[in-house]
């Protein structure tokens, strides 16, 4: 925990979240094939989705709204919103985040849904 770039008391976190209520954050994607991205951050650590307790559960909506609206002016045709949870499904950071990522109707991996962006990813997709 002391070392988690996402805990946001151990002033690891580069860049600064753009919206935050009493359970989340939201962060811009930082990643170049990512950038049109979001992630909802939980404030407290934890390290899977399954961790969450209601009222963080109750309180996911205002954050992933925020992010949605944050992703406007990409005009995506779609979104992929997921988990990756734990080191096999590319989880690099052990804290829970939620991605946000545009779709767009010209991609190569449009239709495919999360498993098109792992194809691309890991260089399957063009």
């Amino acid at each position: 925990m002391n070392t988690c770039r996402f805990c946001l008391s151990n002033e690891l976190l580069e860049d600064r979240p753009l919206f935050e209520n009493n359970s989340y954050y939201v962060l811009g994607m930082r990643e170049v094939e990512r950038s049109h991205g979001a992630m909802v951050v939980l404030k407290r650590h934890a390290e899977k989705p399954f961790d969450i307790n209601d009222r963080e559960w109750s309180e996911i909506g205002g954050p992933l709204a925020f992010a949605k609206e944050m992703l406007r002016p990409f005009n995506a045709s779609g979104y992929s919103v997921g988990w990756n949870v734990g080191d096999p499904a590319g989880q690099h950071v052990q804290h829970v985040h939620l991605h946000v990522i545009c779709r767009f109707e010209d991609d190569p991996a449009a239709g495919l849904g999360i498993n098109g962006l792992i194809g691309k990813v890991n260089g399957l997709i063009p």
